[in-house]
């Protein structure tokens, strides 16, 4: 028996849906399994948001962690793991599945020149043509970002590695013939600055070398207070930043968020929403709370005109789903 075509699916880059869009954008990012986990519960959280018509999801990437285990000696033994593997291939399968734009994260951190370049490569075959290039964060444990050997320290030097490669430009300079790749880059950006910057201005200013290397859209990092993001927004456009500036929400989910979110991501809630999460007495109470306050943020700045909004999921799809709902 002959073994079926392989059927290239063509769908439109992210920002070419910025740009004929007509209306503000939906889109999503979820994780990768955990090793050993089953495919099914991801499709099972999209099959929930596809009567809404996403745009495009993300899927988040994750370097290697190092993790002790006892011996049976008692000792213990250093161990290099990767808890989330598979983000490229579990978004090859998402797009052919559901004939819709994927943009896989690709990060700086655990990965050298080189293992990035035959990423891409293969990214390009499976006919993906949207990433999200990030530096990523520091190894657990570890309060500074160290590159791989031979890897970028920086996001901006990965988007050039890739814009090198939509020009036809392979580490390896004895290749000839070289084909083109076409990848549309975004990258990201925060209303709160990065927690590592030593203040808004340098961050801002890290942004625009990001987008001046060949980034074609900006993403934010989650925020509760949308004046922040409007502060953000005009001060990338007064240094020069012209690129559309998505907004990322995060619905709060769980009673935790109120210490967990501000510990992790670096980012502040006004206070009118830790009053309301304060009189909540379970999880359930807080996600209401949290599906009211992101209607009510999606709502305005829809009505502000933002390109897109993109929801940080972790998983959960019920909630997003009434977001949607209620806010476009």
């Amino acid at each position: 028996m002959a073994c079926p075509e392989f059927i290239r699916v063509s769908v439109m880059s992210v920002i070419d849906k910025i740009r004929t869009a007509k209306s503000p954008l939906f889109t999503f990012e979820l994780l990768p399994p955990l090793k050993g986990h089953s495919i099914e519960r991801v499709y099972s959280t999209i099959d929930r948001l596809m009567e809404f018509s996403p745009a495009y999801i993300n899927f988040t990437s994750h370097r290697n962690e190092t993790v002790y285990r006892e011996r049976p000696d008692g000792l213990l033994e250093k161990k290099v793991v990767r808890k989330r593997p598979g983000t490229f291939a579990l978004a090859a399968a998402v797009k052919y599945k559901y004939n819709i734009t994927v943009v896989p994260h690709v990060l700086c951190g655990g990965f050298t020149k080189e293992e990035t370049e035959n990423v891409l490569i293969e990214m390009n075959f499976l006919g993906i043509d949207d990433v999200l290039a990030l530096r990523g964060d520091p190894p657990r444990g570890s309060r500074s970002f160290i590159p791989e050997k031979d890897g970028h320290s920086y996001t901006s030097e990965l988007v050039g590695q890739i814009v090198d490669m939509n020009n036809g430009k392979y580490l390896e300079d004895s290749l000839q013939d070289t084909a083109p790749t076409s990848f549309c880059i975004g990258v990201a950006g925060y209303p709160e600055k990065h927690f590592e910057a030593p203040n808004r201005q340098v961050d801002l200013e890290n942004l625009k070398i990001k987008v001046d290397a060949g980034a074609s859209y900006i993403v934010t990092q989650m925020f509760f207070d949308n004046r922040k993001f409007f502060r953000f927004r005009d001060e990338c456009r007064s240094i020069g930043i012209d690129v559309p500036v998505i907004a990322g929400i995060k619905p709060i989910s769980a009673l935790n968020d109120i210490n967990l979110l501000p510990q992790t991501f670096h980012i502040d809630m006004p206070n009118d929403l830790v009053v309301a999460l304060r009189k909540c007495t379970n999880d359930n109470e807080a996600r209401e709370v949290g599906i009211e306050w992101a209607v009510q943020q999606s709502k305005e700045l829809i009505a502000e005109g933002v390109p897109g909004i993109h929801y940080y999921t972790l998983g959960r799809s019920d909630n997003v789903a009434r977001i949607v709902k209620a806010a476009f």
